[in-house]
């Protein structure tokens, strides 16, 4: 390969009011401690409703930790931002790998991070975190991952279509791949670790089909954990057919271009309806959508550690 108890008292004689002037003596001084710890319990529960969204602010100075600019994430936490008139909020874009470093420094030290994040990522993993509630649903439904190939795959390369037409795998699975990367493993080999530890599901997307002879395939994908993951795999899985096989980091819109020109074979990196939902409005009539090879296990959504005070997007408005 190339590279988320009630008082009544009541007085019938003077001494028995007297006694219950004691009581009732008592019981107010009861009462009022009661009154006291009532109100020191609100204030308190005012207190955690402060540091769930304003003190959390004023320490991340309103920053959520972003990827690449042109990424789907991005757009829908700086939608989120809107929709929740979060008053001052910005994302601050970087990359990939500079959230996570980000987000590994701040788990390190206990502070809090808000990240914009998604699944499958080896982060939920390595990690205890939580995805915000967002009851706008800034961010979407939970997505699937496409494969996509150039016109005339199919009767180019027969086998390599019905391969990629028959790849299809689990969260679960792709997280195993991620996270013997990040802990390490180079992709290749975590790639061919899975393989091995399931090749029963591997045979299933080669079936019947015959093997080649040399035959150069490229496969373009964008440098997220997920997709290197997959395309590691994919290509692993062509080559043992016979394939030579050229892998291609690109950003996204390159990546579909690069597939609905035919400067590429195939992709397994296409996250629909939201993330690329722009490339593939513009380019899906001059490439052929194979459906998804991750089911409806793509979810977006601003990613915060578990040991911070906070559920819902809306607990960020002050």
């Amino acid at each position: 390969m190339k590279k988320n108890w009630q008082r009544i008292g009541f007085a019938s004689t003077l001494t028995l009011a007297l006694v219950a002037a004691g009581c009732g003596t008592d019981d107010a001084e009861e009462q009022g401690t009661a009154d006291e710890n009532g109100d020191t319990e609100a204030s308190e529960d005012e207190d955690d409703a402060d540091t769930a969204g304003t003190n959390y602010g004023e320490e991340l100075d309103y920053t959520i930790t972003g990827i690449d600019a042109g990424a789907g994430v991005v757009a829908a936490a700086e939608r989120a931002i809107e929709d929740y008139d979060l008053e001052g909020w910005n994302v601050q874009t970087s990359s990939g790998a500079a959230m996570t470093q980000e987000l590994t420094s701040a788990i390190e030290n206990e502070e809090p991070i808000i990240v914009t994040g998604w699944t499958p990522h080896w982060k939920f993993e390595a990690f205890d975190l939580k995805i915000l509630d967002d009851p706008e649903n800034s961010f979407g439904e939970a997505e699937s991952i496409h494969t996509i190939v150039r016109e005339g795959l199919s009767s180019d390369m027969p086998e390599a279509h019905e391969v990629l037409d028959n790849f299809a795998w689990t969260a679960e699975d792709m997280d195993a791949v991620m996270l013997e990367i990040h802990e390490g493993t180079d992709e290749v080999e975590a790639a061919q670790n899975w393989i091995d530890e399931n090749q029963d599901v591997v045979d299933g997307w080669t079936e019947g089909i015959s093997e080649v002879d040399g035959e150069e395939i490229l496969l373009a994908y964008v440098a997220w954990d997920t997709e290197i993951a997959s395309t590691n795999v994919v290509a692993l899985v062509l080559e043992s057919l016979g394939y030579e096989v050229s892998m291609s980091s690109m950003e996204a819109n390159i990546m579909f271009t690069a597939v609905a020109n035919g400067d590429a074979d195939a992709m397994v990196a296409a996250w629909l309806p939201g993330t690329h939902e722009d490339y593939h409005a513009q380019m899906e009539d001059q490439y052929e959508d194979l459906g998804p090879n991750l089911d409806g296990e793509a979810a977006l959504g601003l990613t915060v550690p578990a040991y911070m005070d906070i559920d819902s997007i809306e607990d960020l408005k002050e």
